[in-house]
This record gives structure tokens, C-alpha cells and sequence, in this order.
């Protein structure tokens, strides 16, 4: 069964080739398209949820109030205001930085290798020193019955590139073992140094087929090293140096007026705290000033003689001295040693005033 339709409203009427609600259709309006080959428009129609041949439903329009516009305006927020303002200013701050800093330097950017290092920060002296000193070491060992251990020992440190060979013929014998790094002498790039070093070596002598090993030695060598982006490394072979004796400076610092007077008054207690020096740190803090820290030799040595003791003029609290002292080794070994301390007036519970040592060195 049909559902029922809807009365068509007052003074509407059908559209073109439709026929009102209850007439059959005209002539010529089936429904066919007309002879020649035009189709009259038709009309969209809405599906209903009671069927495909239900009437649409009338179109709701909206009212409007005389001389009213069919749209309407809203006030922009601040937020929107201040995000266009932002905007805004970034573009042309973008365009005011690639104004003055170039275009090409964004395009075509100067890239500096990953290999060049600058001056700007501190040379690292320590580094230096260790790369300089297992360099030496490895440079000033050769064996020609082992050829191959010396260059794989330089290639440790040895810049790559460079022949780790570093000048050797492949003949020989030597040995080196002990080695202690000194001064480090930054050039004034701050890329390059040069790190002195000191080296035991043992040379050999070939007799027959055999090395006889000879006496020990020091070498003293230079070593250049470079500072690179990622460690130090040593930049070429080291060259040897010659190690002499120096003399003293002229404007070597006076010990200060001696003062006859405490020095006989101290005499003893000197005597008794070099005794407990060589024994234990027990010892030592029973003659020491109270707060003193200082650790004994725990037995090495035993003391032989003091063979002098010098107390120097100073203020009332705390005074210079020096001491001559022989040690007693193992067997019939004796050594002679040079001492400066820091005495300290201690005041007992009695009121009663001593020195004491304070400090060694």
C-alpha cells in the first residue's frame, strides 16, 4: 500500500511535464524524452525514508529582518590579531638577516674540515706529554731479529701518513724502558708543541751471532706533537738533546738570618723528630705541633746523624729551618739528605713554650 500524499500548499504549482497530484499524466509528458532528442530538466529529488516516490518536503528558508544581509560578521579575537602581528615581523626579520648575512653564505655555506683545529682553547699539555713519552719510548726501542714490533709500536702515536719506520735501517739492538716527560713548549699557533723527554736505554753489542747488553744510559729527545680534532699525536721523529749540567740562578732565594739562639734551644727536639721519621707515623705525632700531618718513613732508613740544623729569624709564631741529615740503608749503605721545615710555637697546659715541626718541605 501507498503511503498517503501530501496536500500540495496553495498557489504552488507543478513543475514543467509534471501533472497535479490525481491527473494522469499529459500527452507527450510520460516520462519519455520528447522527439527531438532535448530533455526537459528535472527536478532533484530527496530520498524519504517512506519511500522512493514520496513527496519532498518543503524547503525551510531562513527570515530575515528588512535590510538585513544574508551573512554576518564576527570581531577578530586578540589572539588572531597578535598571531598576524607575529608573522608578520618573523618575515621580515628573516628577510632583513638574509639581507645582511648573504644569500650565498646560506646556499653555498664555508665548511671547514673536520681535520683543522684552532689555537682558541688550551693546549692539552698532559696529553701531550703521555703521547710524547710511549712515542719515545717505542722510538728508541729496535731489535733486528723483531723488525716488525718497533714500526707497529710507532704506529700507535705516529701521525697517519707518516713512515713508522721514523729513519731506522732494520740493524741493531737496543732497549728502552723508563722514560719521564718534562717541559711542553707551545707554539704560537697553539696546533704544534714540542715535549722534552727522558729516556733509560740499554744498547747491545754484537758478538758473533749474539748481543751482549751494555750499561744503561739516559737520552734525553725532543718531541714535536700536534693537536688534532680528535687526540694528540706525534708529528715526526724525535730529535736528541743534549742533557748537561746548569748551575744554580744568581737570584736563588736567601734561607733568611739565621738565629743562633733557637737553633741551639731546638737542637734535641730536631734530633728526636727525624728519629721518629724513619720509624712510624705514630712516632712522628707524638713530637709534631698539634694539626700537623705528616707521614713517616715507616722503616726504610734508620737515622744516622744529624749533621746540621739551622733555625732562621721569622715572627713569634712560626719560623724556617734547615736540617743536614745521614741516613742509614741496608748493609753499610749511608745517604746524605737536606731538609726544610716549618717549626710552630705550641704553648702546653702549664704555660710552658716549645718548637715543634709543622710541616716538611
Amino acid at each position: 500500500m501507498a503511503p498517503p500524499r501530501r496536500p500540495q500548499q496553495p498557489g504552488t504549482q507543478p513543475p514543467p511535464g509534471q501533472a497535479p497530484p490525481g491527473q494522469p499524466p499529459a500527452a507527450g509528458t510520460t516520462g519519455q524524452p520528447p522527439a527531438g532528442g532535448n530533455r526537459p530538466p528535472e527536478r532533484l529529488r530527496q530520498r524519504s525514508p517512506h519511500g522512493a516516490h514520496a513527496a519532498p518536503g518543503p524547503v525551510r528558508e531562513p527570515i530575515l529582518e528588512p535590510n538585513q544581509t544574508p551573512w554576518s560578521t564576527e570581531p577578530e579575537s586578540s589572539f588572531s590579531t597578535w598571531a598576524r602581528r607575529f608573522f608578520r615581523g618573523l618575515v621580515v626579520a628573516v628577510l632583513l638577516l638574509a639581507a645582511i648575512s648573504g644569500i650565498r653564505s646560506w646556499v653555498r655555506p664555508n665548511n671547514v674540515p673536520s681535520t683543522v683545529v684552532t689555537g682558541q682553547s688550551g693546549f692539552p699539555a698532559d696529553e701531550a706529554r703521555a703521547v710524547a713519552t710511549r712515542y719515545a719510548v717505542s722510538y728508541l726501542n729496535w731489535d733486528e731479529a723483531n723488525a716488525d714490533a718497533r714500526p707497529a709500536a710507532i704506529g700507535l702515536d705516529l701521525a697517519a701518513g707518516l713512515d713508522a719506520r721514523a729513519g731506522w735501517n732494520g740493524r741493531g739492538k737496543q732497549t728502552a724502558d723508563k722514560a719521564y716527560p718534562g717541559e711542553v713548549r707551545v707554539a704560537s699557533g697553539g696546533v704544534t708543541a714540542v715535549v722534552d723527554v727522558r729516556v733509560q736505554v740499554r744498547a747491545f753489542t754484537k758478538s758473533g751471532r749474539a748481543f751482549v747488553p751494555g750499561p744503561y744510559t739516559w737520552q734525553r729527545v725532543s718531541v714535536p706533537v700536534a693537536r688534532t680534532s680528535s687526540r694528540v699525536v706525534a708529528s715526526g721523529p724525535p730529535t736528541f738533546v743534549a742533557d748537561e749540567r746548569a748551575a744554580l740562578p744568581d737570584n736563588m732565594p736567601e734561607a733568611g738570618v739565621p738565629d743562633d739562639d733557637l737553633t741551639a734551644a731546638t737542637l734535641k727536639d730536631a734530633e728526636a723528630f727525624f728519629s721518629a721519621y724513619a720509624e712510624s707515623d705514630a712516632k712522628v705525632e707524638a713530637v709534631t705541633a698539634p694539626g700537623a700531618a705528616i707521614r713517616s718513613l715507616n722503616g726504610v732508613v734508620k737515622l744516622g746523624d744529624l749533621k746540621a740544623w739551622q733555625v732562621y729569624t721569622g715572627n713569634d709564631d712560626e719560623r724556617r729551618a734547615t736540617a743536614a741529615v745521614t741516613w742509614n740503608g741496608a748493609g753499610d749503605t749511608t745517604l746524605d739528605q737536606t731538609y726544610s721545615l716549618t717549626l710552630r710555637r705550641t704553648v702546653a697546659a702549664d704555660g710552658a713554650q716549645r718548637w715543634q715541626v709543622a710541616a716538611v718541605g
